[in-house]
């Protein structure tokens, strides 16, 4: 059996990977998949979290430009977006028999654990997949820094961050075929080329405490298992040494 490079882990989804190939919404076959892989980590030893955007659903910093709602409540409208994505990985994951509890940065008691750091660290010690939602349960604050920031709390050997393009480029490999793959990147690069593979502030936070970051195509399947193995797919952001 092979040896996973990290033992405990952050996968940090985008919202929009849920949609699949709809233009709105949650794909259940793309959950079915994301299941499947995130048991098979499991079935490794390997401790899971996630974080999951909610741009599927809603994105707080776009309809607060484009229809004038409040920076602050179009945030929490965000916020709550992950929420919904998150009970649903959840009960995904539970049908498939991986264990999993939901814990929100807001308080909603009849749905999610509120999030307390001790109790994420007990589940992730009991094999529990845990999924963090609500973002960092701050506006102005996006779910790539609460990634960050629940990475470094819980002591994740490594943010895992699941793209639809198979790595960071120097343009938009969408648009621009002759776009230029990174298979290696510093955090300094990634601030001083303003590359778009995490907020400034997260890269930031990734920075100060040395946390590696491997970008990665999720439409493929296998590739969580394969980042988590160490084998060589997209983009690894690091600290230089």
């Amino acid at each position: 059996m092979a040896k996973p490079s990290y033992r405990r882990i952050l996968l940090k989804l985008s919202g929009e990977a849920l949609m699949g190939k709809r233009e709105y919404g949650i794909d259940e076959e793309v959950l079915a998949g994301l299941s499947a892989e995130i048991r098979e980590v499991v079935g490794l030893g390997v401790q899971v979290a996630l974080v999951v955007g909610g741009g599927n659903i809603f994105r707080g910093i776009r309809t607060s430009r484009d229809i004038g709602i409040d920076r602050a409540s179009a945030d929490y409208m965000g916020m709550l977006a992950t929420v919904i994505n998150s009970l649903a990985l959840q009960d995904v994951l539970e049908r498939t028999g991986v264990t999993t509890r939901v814990l929100s940065a807001i308080e909603m008691r009849a749905i999610a654990e509120p999030y307390i750091r001790r109790r994420a660290l007990r589940h992730l010690e009991k094999g529990r997949v845990v999924i963090f939602a609500a973002g960092t349960g701050n506006p102005y604050f996006t779910t790539d820094t609460a990634a960050a920031l629940r990475a470094m709390e819980i002591n994740a050997d490594a943010i895992l961050k699941a793209t639809k393009v198979d790595g960071v480029y120097d343009r938009d490999p969408m648009r621009d075929p002759k776009a230029k793959k990174f298979t290696r990147l510093t955090y300094i690069d990634v601030l001083r080329k303003n590359l778009k593979v995490m907020d400034a502030t997260a890269i930031s936070l990734c920075m100060d405490n040395d946390l590696p970051i491997v970008v990665f195509n999720l439409t493929r399947k296998g590739n969580i298992l394969k980042a988590v193995l160490g084998d060589k797919i997209g983009t690894v952001v690091h600290g230089g040494k």
